[in-house]
């Protein structure tokens, strides 16, 4: 047999591996980037306007916890044929149910008003006031989901996640000290103030916010992803983690080094912006402007369809992109009344569009240990999970990162209730 011969079964299997996969590819790669949404691109900003390069380096722990709570969620989608609602249900009962899907709700619903905020903010910059760009995006969002199939909408996303480029580019482009990016990026620090932690909460939280791991679940059901070739999702949930978190980098970088450098403030999405000018250049409103707006009308879809499929899943009602509303009524009432209140919302005169932003994603951080512990509780249960049970290193990182936001939450709530007692614990901790 000739070295070509032998070869051509060889390129055959790659290539059908490769098809195969990017058959399968979507859930992880668009979930991990519709985080990098209006509140995460605003978190991501001020982390780094406020604080510099000094939270880098949470973006390391932050990845690994990312990368094995998806493929968590993943994974028990694709060995259990089931949402991450339907187990909860079935193994907690339907008060423990209750009450999560009440905090979800409400956790989601503040996120879906963060996206139009966004959306409002971006469109700002261009002009467009927020009565004219929020009703128009919220109509546009409503009928790619109602109107469209899974398959159309999926890859709209797709496509909505190649514009996150444009963050790393640009940073690339720009004068920016990357030994000193690169050392604060492996080295830990700490501030004993009560806004430097809640920062650390909502960087965490904006990164695996709650909502990710029910809608990652509920795709990689309704894909119809099975344990049998769930090798090539687990590929698909790390290249997009690692994609998520790369743009964030490089967002937290940009305003670094052109805001915190310079002793700015930013108030608004457009300080932001126009902030950024003297580092990447006079483009650099249009592109803030654009990776906003993107980022809003991508998580502005994801974030309600997100509510649907989980509170329909607790509720075993009929969900699906695929399907309509005579087929499952329930599933897109609770998408357009979750697009209506969150547009509405952000109507009303006055709204501080920056804070609303950031406060969802500290809020995300805070209830993401809930979802977590019973995530873990199911993921290890050999009845439900067999031979895909968690290993050692996935429990421990896992478990590490509930108790990591557990005593952050613990401490941001102390020095709320009794300002300054970070400083006061971390003095007689040293002294």
């Amino acid at each position: 047999m000739t070295a070509a011969a032998a070869a051509a079964p060889q390129k055959k299997s790659l290539r059908k591996s490769l098809l195969l996969f990017l058959a399968l590819l979507g859930p992880g790669i668009i979930t991990a980037n519709v985080d990098n949404d209006a509140g995460g691109i605003t978190t991501y900003s001020l982390a780094g306007a406020q604080y510099g390069y000094s939270l880098l380096w949470m973006l390391i722990p932050t990845t690994v916890s990312l990368v094995v709570v998806q493929e968590m969620c993943a994974r028990m989608g694709a060995v259990t044929g089931k949402g991450l609602s339907d187990l909860i249900r079935e193994s907690f009962g339907l008060r423990t149910t209750f009450y999560i899907m009440i905090a979800l709700f409400l956790t989601n619903l503040g996120n879906t008003i963060s996206e139009f905020a966004g959306i409002a903010a971006g469109m700002e910059i261009f002009g467009v006031s927020k009565f004219v760009s929020v009703p128009i995006a919220a109509a546009l969002v409503w009928l790619l989901i109602v109107k469209g199939s899974y398959r159309i909408v999926e890859r709209v996303f797709l496509v909505a996640c190649v514009i996150y480029l444009a963050y790393p580019l640009a940073a690339l482009t720009a004068d920016v000290p990357w030994l000193d990016v690169a050392k604060a990026s492996v080295t830990p620090t700490f501030r004993a103030d009560g806004g430097y932690v809640a920062m650390m909460i909502g960087l965490v939280g904006t990164t695996i916010a709650p909502w990710m791991q029910f809608y990652q679940q509920a795709a990689v059901v309704e894909k119809g992803i099975t344990a049998e070739n769930y090798g090539y999702t687990r590929l698909d949930v790390v290249v997009g983690c690692f994609f998520a978190v790369a743009v964030a980098l490089f967002i937290v970088v940009s305003c670094a080094a052109s805001i915190y450098g310079h002793g700015q403030s930013v108030e608004t999405a457009a300080d932001a912006a126009r902030a950024l000018e003297p580092l990447v250049g006079r483009y650099a409103s249009g592109l803030f402007a654009v990776g906003l707006i993107n980022a809003s009308l991508f998580a502005a879809g994801v974030l309600p369809l997100s509510t649907a499929y989980y509170i329909c899943e607790a509720m075993g009602w009929e969900l699906g992109i695929d399907k309509d509303f005579r087929k499952a009524p329930e599933f897109f009432w609770l998408f357009t009344l979750s697009v209506a209140a969150g547009a509405l919302t952000i109507l009303v005169p006055g709204m501080p569009l920056l804070a609303v932003m950031y406060v969802s994603q500290v809020v995300n951080g805070v209830v993401l240990p809930f979802v977590l512990i019973l995530m873990l509780l199911l993921i290890n249960d050999k009845r439900l999970m067999g031979a895909f049970v968690n290993g050692p290193v996935f429990n421990t990182v896992a478990w590490a990162t509930v108790a990591g936001l557990i005593g952050l939450t613990a401490l941001m709530t102390l020095d709320t209730v009794w300002p300054g007692a970070i400083d006061r614990m971390v003095s007689l901790v040293a002294g």
